[in-house]
Order: structure tokens, then C-alpha cells, then sequence
């Protein structure tokens, strides 16, 4: 390659260009082979080099002496999990994750919802079945060390689903339909109440002991015959496309009503059950006081932020950051008061306006974590704590039959003759009181503290776990069947 330049310095360049671009290729290569020999030899050395740097630490290190040694555990430091036991709960998480995604899907198909086959899944996997029918591979997918694990982890996935709930629930329906929802949930909730207080004459000698009062044992029966699911109800409306009707309307509004006064009454229960009688009026106190602060102090704020997020528009890790921080605040001071932490959540919850942007996000972001991985763990947990081999002989299954009747006629035969009352037709009378009689996890949840706090046996635990099931289980064809499988039966809409 020649240079086109008549000057000698340029010349001179292209000479050395030319040079350069016309060296033969097998000088590159022979100094790439050069340098690529040197790097396998420069990482060997730096490793010899290492190994006697670390031999002659250990030289020295051995002529040390160190103090006395203390037992493992004694320090003040946390212990971790013994070995095998991480193993163990992540095993679990992911057997508990496909047996409830797996029977929930299930069930979907059969028009029930979800949450329904996420329960029976949880009682598949305890001692009902799978420990009886084989208790080598229970043991090995759900051993007992994993227990307080799952309980954390189930407790957890409790809170923030009642925070979630809080969220969802929509206090405008109270407003707008407050005579009839106030009407109709509160016989739907006194009526019930009554009859699981005096069922409670019946049961208490046979499924009791001494240790429990009469008193805590029958305010218990009662609040667990009056639960109603807000969010299975709710979901049960969405997929029959009842909740745009009439019906649906008031049937959410006396739902919502429903969840706030059983969870009232719930915690003035957990709250005799925590303190003596001069106690419970302190932690009754408390609760008062804690619930007027959120609600005077809590409302403003949560819509104020709620509409500085709004303004702001991108959302950002900041505003989680402060929801879930008010959300463990909220549930460890009612932990602290002596009711239970998800109380506090679900308050914190129900200040936040739920239609709010930050709402959404929120929802958005917390929903699938929740109810995908930790909410099955409360169902396996709960399933762990369930032997329905302990309903033995005809006699404890009659009185399990006359549990699930009178919590059926509780809830349906007072919210359907409510609703009649408050002018609904007999047909959307008896709808609404079906809906009522849908409890799913919150009955759970409910009995689940009952069982921790000793008012419950295990074998009473398991006869109203079999109630929940039955009860939530027959909501959607019972519906169906009342609504004339919503082709006969034209629904008046909402105004």
C-alpha cells in the first residue's frame, strides 16, 4: 500500500502505516498465543502465592490461645433454625403452594370459589388424610419441627389479608344503604349470636373443660355462628354477575356491616379471654381508644397521603414503605392492647379510602404475594390443627350435623326474613340470606384464635372447621338454585 502524498513526513507516516498494515499475520497471532500463555501461568502463581500466604497464617494461628468456649445457643446473640429445618419449610411452602393452587383451580371449574378447594386442600394435607393415610411421606413434607415456622408465616399472611380486606372494603355502601345493610346484618348477626350461645348450654359439659368459663365458651360459639366472608361473598356475587343487582348491592352493604361487628365483638371476646375482669375493662379501654384514634386521626391522614400520591402520580417504593409501616404499627399496638395484631391491620386497612389510586397500587402489589403463597400456608397450618379422626362414633357426627344446621338456619333463615322485612322479594330475600351463611376463611381465622387461646377442643375445633367447609361449599349452588340460574331471573340493577 503505496502513499499518495509527496511530503516527506507523510511520507515517513505511510511508511510506517503501510509497515504496519502489511505485517504478516502470523506475528499477531505468535503474540497473542504469547499473552495468551502468561494468563493460566499468572493465575497459578497468584494462587500458590495464597495458599503459602494462608499456611503461614495458620503457622501462627496455631500457637495462639483463645478463651474458654461458650455453648452454642448461650450467647445473646439469635440462634438460627436447626439444620434441615430451612430445607423442610421451603419444601412445604411448595407442596402447600400446588396442592391449593391445584384443588382451587379445581374447584373454580365447578363454579365454586377458589378459596374453598385452598381450604380443603389445607385440611387434605394434615392428620385427616395424608398423616393417615401415609404418615412416613406427612412426616417428611410436614414434619412437626416445621410447625412454628408455618405458624409465623400463616400468621403473617393472616394480617395483611385482613389489611387487604380493609382495603377492598368500601365504607360508601354503609352510607348509601344504611337502614336496610344495618337492618338486615344485625339480625343476621343477633339472631346467629343467639343460637350458637345457646347451643353452647348443650355443648359446653360435653366438649369443654373447667379451665375455660361458660361465659368466654358462649360468646365464642355465638361471634363463630355470625361470621359472614366479606371477600368470598363478594367474589361468590362477581362470578354469579349479581353485584351490579339490587340484591348484590345490599348484600355487600350487609356484609360489610357484618365483618365490622363480629370482628368488634371478636375482639371485646379476645380481650376478656387475655385479662381478668378488671383487666378486660382496661384492654376494652385501650381498644376504644385506639379505634377513635385511627378513625379521628387515621381517616384525615390516609386521605390526605392518599391524595398527595394521587398528585404525585408515579408510584414509588416511598409510599409502601409508609403504608406497611402503619399497617405494623397498627397491628402491633393492637397485639400489644391484648386483641390481636389483625385487628390493628384491618383498621388501618378500612381508613385508607379503597378507591384511591394508592389503594390500588397497593392491592396490586400486596394481592398475589398474599393470597398466592402465604394465605395456603394458613390453610395447611390450620389443616395441621385439624383431626377430624377425633369426630368419633355417630354421636359426636350428630352433633357436628346439628352444628352446621344451626349455623345454617342462623344465618339464612334471619338475613333472608330481614330482608323480606325491608321489602325485598321472597326470592331475593332468600338469596341474600345464603349469601350471609358464606364464612370461608374468616370463620378460620376465627376459630383458629379460639383454639390458641384454649376456649376450644380439638375435637369442637374440628367440628366447626367442617362447618365452615359445609357452609361455604353450598353457597354458590344453593344460590343458583334460589336465583333460578340467573336465566329465569332478571335482576332490578342498582341505583
Amino acid at each position: 500500500m503505496g502513499c499518495r502524498s509527496g511530503c516527506g513526513e507523510r511520507k515517513r507516516l505511510c511508511y510506517i502505516e503501510d509497515s504496519v498494515i502489511a505485517r504478516p499475520k502470523s506475528a499477531g497471532r505468535t503474540a497473542r498465543l504469547r499473552g495468551n500463555a502468561k494468563t493460566p501461568l499468572g493465575y497459578a502463581a497468584m494462587l500458590a502465592a495464597a495458599a503459602l500466604i494462608f499456611v503461614g497464617i495458620r503457622w501462627l494461628g496455631l500457637r495462639l490461645a483463645a478463651p474458654a468456649g461458650v455453648a452454642a445457643g448461650a450467647g445473646g446473640g439469635a440462634s438460627g433454625p436447626a439444620a434441615g429445618t430451612l430445607t423442610h419449610v421451603l419444601l412445604a411452602l411448595v407442596v402447600v403452594l400446588v396442592a391449593a393452587r391445584s384443588l382451587g383451580a379445581l374447584f373454580r371449574r365447578w363454579q365454586q370459589p377458589a378459596v374453598v378447594g385452598e381450604m380443603i386442600a389445607g385440611i387434605l394435607l394434615g392428620p385427616s388424610l395424608l398423616g393417615r393415610a401415609a404418615p412416613g411421606l406427612s412426616h417428611f413434607l410436614l414434619p412437626g419441627t416445621v410447625a412454628p415456622y408455618i405458624s409465623v408465616i400463616a400468621q403473617i399472611g393472616v394480617i395483611l389479608y385482613m389489611f387487604l380486606v380493609g382495603l377492598e372494603l368500601d365504607t360508601g355502601l354503609l352510607k348509601q344503604r344504611t337502614h336496610a345493610a344495618v337492618a338486615i346484618s344485625h339480625a343476621s348477626i343477633v339472631g346467629p349470636f343467639l343460637l350458637g350461645a345457646g347451643l353452647a348450654l348443650w355443648l359446653y359439659p360435653r366438649y369443654s373443660s373447667s379451665n375455660v368459663s361458660f361465659t368466654l365458651f358462649a360468646l365464642l360459639l355465638g361471634v363463630a355462628m355470625s361470621i359472614t366472608a366479606f371477600p368470598v361473598l363478594a367474589r361468590i356475587l362477581t362470578d354469579q354477575h349479581l353485584h351490579t343487582s339490587r340484591m348484590g348491592a345490599v348484600a355487600l352493604a350487609c356484609a360489610a356491616v357484618d365483618d365490622v361487628t363480629a370482628w368488634c365483638l371478636f375482639a371485646f371476646v379476645v380481650g376478656l379471654a387475655h385479662a381478668r375482669p378488671a383487666g378486660a375493662l382496661v384492654t376494652l379501654a385501650w381498644t376504644a381508644g385506639f379505634i377513635v384514634t385511627v378513625l379521628v386521626a387515621g381517616r384525615p391522614a390516609a386521605a390526605w397521603y392518599a391524595r398527595r400520591y394521587a398528585r404525585r402520580g408515579a408510584s414509588g417504593q416511598g409510599a409502601i414503605v409508609v403504608v406497611c409501616a402503619a399497617l405494623l404499627l397498627g397491628a402491633l399496638a393492637t397485639e400489644r392492647i391484648g386483641i390481636h395484631a389483625l385487628f390493628g391491620a384491618f383498621l388501618i386497612g378500612v381508613v385508607i379510602p379503597h378507591d384511591s389510586a394508592l389503594a390500588r397500587d397497593v392491592m396490586r402489589k400486596f394481592e398475589d404475594l398474599v393470597v398466592v403463597l402465604l394465605l395456603p400456608m394458613f390453610f395447611a397450618f390450620t389443616g395441621m390443627r385439624t383431626q377430624i379422626a377425633l369426630v368419633q362414633g355417630w354421636q359426636d357426627w350428630a352433633v357436628c350435623a346439628a352444628i352446621v344446621l344451626v349455623a345454617s338456619l342462623g344465618k339464612f333463615g334471619c338475613g333472608a326474613l330481614a330482608a323480606r322485612w325491608q321489602g325485598l322479594g321472597w326470592r331475593q330475600a332468600a338469596s341474600l340470606g345464603i349469601l350471609m351463611n358464606a364464612r370461608g376463611l374468616m370463620e378460620l381465622i376465627v376459630l383458629n384464635l379460639g383454639l390458641d387461646l384454649g376456649i376450644l377442643s380439638p375435637t369442637l375445633f374440628a367440628m366447626l372447621v367442617i362447618m365452615a367447609i359445609v357452609t361455604t361449599f353450598v353457597t354458590t349452588p344453593a344460590l343458583q338454585v334460589a336465583t333460578g340460574r340467573r336465566q329465569a331471573f332478571v335482576m332490578e340493577q342498582a341505583s
